[in-house]
């Protein structure tokens, strides 16, 4: 065991693209096929805001098909497309990123297509990839951003264990107003006692 209490076989690096399966979805390695059940996310002007995602090509399936289609290659990151059990359709994606070997830790980010919102199929799909972050690849921290205008993500985030750090302020400029930026993380100690369910950890229920 290490000093995470995580087996010393786990997987160093991101080489690896598992499949992981939870009650309501399955995560798996994402490919240029499932750009057509992506592009949803990328055409909602709302999820675009919500992401700050500037760019107008944002949207443009050969470029997607192109930046899906080398996901499989990366050592250094972790694409996977969410895949909704009862359809057994790809409703969006969860990213570990940023990784940095020598700080053991990684970004995380999360996106689905508006029809999926609302389900709790983000919720699973997040414990299941963050988990994998720290139960697998020993990870000790993980992180993200989340901007102001989007509290319904925070309240998501805080389900799962993340811990507001701090604000970056004015951290994006969107349709000329500036908006500030949460930092939020989870560390492999927080996740060892609540396994993404803070809530049921408090009362003794995990």
């Amino acid at each position: 065991m290490n000093d995470h209490g995580l087996d010393s076989a786990a997987t160093p690096d991101f080489r690896t693209k598992p499949t992981l399966t939870g009650e309501v979805v399955r995560l798996r390695p994402v490919t240029a096929e499932d750009v057509p059940a992506l592009l949803p996310m990328f055409l909602d002007p709302e999820a675009t805001r919500l992401t700050g995602s500037h760019g107008d090509d944002a949207a443009d399936p050969e470029r997607l098909r192109a930046w899906y289609g080398s996901r499989g290659d990366q050592d250094d990151r972790l694409d996977l497309a969410v895949v909704d059990r009862t359809s057994d359709r790809v409703v969006g994606e969860a990213v570990l990123n940023d990784w940095d070997a020598d700080n053991e830790s990684c970004g995380f980010r999360i996106s689905l297509v508006p029809a999926a919102l609302g389900r709790g199929l983000g919720t699973e799909a997040t414990r299941l990839i963050v988990g994998h972050a720290f139960e697998r690849l020993g990870l000790h921290r993980v992180s993200l951003e989340v901007y102001a205008f989007n509290p319904r993500a925070r309240r998501a985030y805080e389900k799962v264990g993340f811990v507001a750090e701090g604000v970056l302020r004015h951290a994006l400029l969107w349709e000329g107003e500036r908006v500030d930026a949460t930092v939020m993380s989870v560390l492999a100690p927080e996740w060892a006692r609540h396994r993404g369910r803070p809530a049921q950890a408090a009362t003794g229920a995990v």
